[in-house]
């Protein structure tokens, strides 16, 4: 398909605003900026989105849906679950890296004021939860049950455990003080032993 110069534009702004928030996140946005890297006036921005805040919706809203066609083709592969887990553990350094965890966090706390980014971000997180819902229905067909547990459940369980890791990263705790990362590759070996159904040796875990 050719782009128009209306939405190559708007793709540019958006790749541009992407930049600027990985490198100063929501809070340090500046929509000149923005329009600086992208080559544009500033006024494209009101044409395109309207404000700051619909520009940033925009971005969330287009990383999010990238990153859901990325998570589904890898759950899609034939790849056992924890493998699976480990991927996106995996991810999780990628999206840490791009500044797309860091925008979601961001927009996490202000919807907790702000009703229409609540909303919004409510959607974004909405679709990794469908996500992860069948993936572990689809799971507990080859184990053969989730015993206590509903399929929300653990995929409530398993967003839960990201976006608490996630912000305990941003935080900048180190892993000699809150174990994160770690603790999200531990929940892959629980899983591999009960896909497998047999215990692997493997080294110790350290006592703290």
């Amino acid at each position: 398909m050719v782009r128009t110069d209306s939405t190559a534009t708007r793709t540019d702004l958006l790749a541009a605003a992407t930049h600027v928030i990985s490198a100063r996140g929501y809070s340090g946005l500046s929509t000149r900026r923005v329009a600086e890297n992208a080559g544009v006036p500033l006024s494209q921005i009101h044409y395109h989105f309207g404000s700051k805040l619909d520009l940033v919706l925009a971005v969330l809203e287009e990383q999010t849906r990238a990153l859901l066609e990325r998570q589904t083709a890898m759950f899609s592969s034939d790849m056992p679950v924890w493998k699976q887990w480990e991927q996106a553990c995996d991810f999780l350094e990628d999206d840490l890296r791009s500044g797309y965890v860091r925008l979601l966090q961001e927009m996490i706390a202000a919807g907790w004021s702000d009703d229409r980014i609540g909303a919004a971000v409510k959607d974004q997180l909405t679709g990794w939860h469908e996500l992860l819902t069948d993936v572990v229905r689809a799971a507990s067909v080859r184990i053969g049950g989730l015993g206590l547990f509903t399929a929300e459940e653990l995929a409530t369980l398993a967003v839960s455990a990201f976006l608490g890791a996630e912000q305990m990263i941003l935080l900048g705790f180190g892993e000699e003080e809150v174990p994160a990362r770690s603790a999200l590759r531990r929940i892959g070996e629980l899983m591999r032993d009960v896909e497998e159904g047999e215990d692997r040796d493997r080294p110790a875990t350290p006592k703290p």
